[in-house]
């Protein structure tokens, strides 16, 4: 069975060949980086059994991010520090996702037109946030960048988990709606007349068709629970790749086919492509060297950390809302084997040991 590494050594000369002198060094770097990963020209160590007498070679990884071969180890570390952001209330997931019509500039200056999907998404959310018939306070949200469908289309979009509440100016806690965050379609037309000024300001705004600025922007908002299994959810964005090995079925006659789930049905489909057509389709989702894809913002920025223990004293000092989607058994009583009900919380007292 063929993967990435195999299809980049068998086409890739003939595809730097063709495009060579446009690509960016991304994904020339990613291309040779997936070709050598774990083969002699690495490096490695050699092994030699101490009862058969026989060698044992392991080459070195290339450890780029996009290669299938590197990633996925550090996901169970991420989540674990992830777990000590949520805060005790229910949370929610809110997705940006940028029109048709600018994908194509996106893809030409992906670092730009990335920064500013951040920059434009998270605050048009904190801003509207902010709003008294809403949040009415400063929320805590972490973004991760996605930029692919299920079968390598260029699809470049933002999820955020955000708290449900924030603090407000005066130092209290307010919580959002249990089932809602705030509107989405008032967040849609602030997200896009951001998106719109960021492009003037980096000198994109007249590559972009101007019927995208007339047609409404979906902004996509949803309760999550606690947040443990949206952030499970995004891990596989943060440390997987376009495409796993084992989704590549095949490389014959120059002709690639590889699997894929069907979002709509959620049936596995398969897609026959050409190798150039492949390696196009997955080095557009190779992002620029040193670009963050995860990042933080309101409560949750590291900057804000303060406020962020704040917040979690407030909340562990009141009656917490419970989370609709996440079931507590009651304790039981250890005479008689009853439900005990909660009457209050006993604050620490200082200078004393338990």
């Amino acid at each position: 069975m063929a993967d990435l590494a195999d299809i980049f050594r068998l086409h890739g000369p003939q595809y730097r060949a063709k495009y060579g002198d446009r690509m960016p060094p991304s994904h020339l770097r990613a291309m040779q980086d997936i070709e050598s990963c774990r083969t002699p020209a690495l490096g490695g160590e050699v092994y030699l059994c101490n009862k058969c007498d026989q060698y044992r070679y392991s080459y070195h990884s290339c450890k780029n991010r996009h290669c299938p071969k590197c990633q996925n180890d550090q996901a169970s570390q991420w989540l674990q520090q992830q777990k000590e952001l949520l805060l005790p209330v229910t949370h929610f997931m809110v997705t940006f996702t940028l029109p048709a019509e600018l994908r194509a500039v996106a893809r030409s200056h992906q670092k730009t037109v990335y920064n500013i999907l951040f920059r434009a998404s998270s605050q048009a959310l904190l801003k509207l946030a902010r709003d008294p018939r809403f949040v009415g306070g400063q929320i805590g949200m972490v973004g991760v960048l996605h930029s692919w469908t299920r079968d390598l289309q260029y699809h470049p979009h933002v999820h955020y988990i955000v708290a449900g509440g924030g603090l407000t100016n005066d130092g209290r806690w307010r919580f959002s709606c249990e089932d809602f965050l705030v509107h989405v379609t008032p967040l849609g037309i602030i997200f896009r007349a951001k998106v719109r000024d960021e492009l003037k300001k980096a000198g994109l705004f007249d590559q972009v068709d101007k019927r995208v600025w007339k047609k409404d922007w979906v902004v996509h908002s949803e309760p999550v629970g606690s947040g443990e299994a949206a952030f499970k959810y995004l891990a596989r964005y943060v440390f997987r790749v376009a495409i796993s090995n084992n989704r590549i079925l095949s490389l014959n006659d120059g002709m690639v086919t590889f699997q894929y789930k069907e979002s709509a049905t959620d049936q596995l489909k398969t897609s026959e492509v050409t190798a150039e057509e492949f390696i196009r389709r997955f080095l557009q989702h190779v992002l620029p060297k040193r670009f963050t894809k995860v990042r933080y913002y309101g409560l949750l920025s590291p900057s804000n950390r303060q406020l962020l223990i704040k917040a979690r004293q407030l909340l562990a000092a009141s009656h917490i809302k419970k989370d609709p989607h996440q079931k507590t058994k009651a304790p039981l009583c250890p005479d008689c084997g009853g439900e005990m009900s909660f009457l209050r919380s006993l604050a620490p007292v200082r200078g004393r040991s338990p």
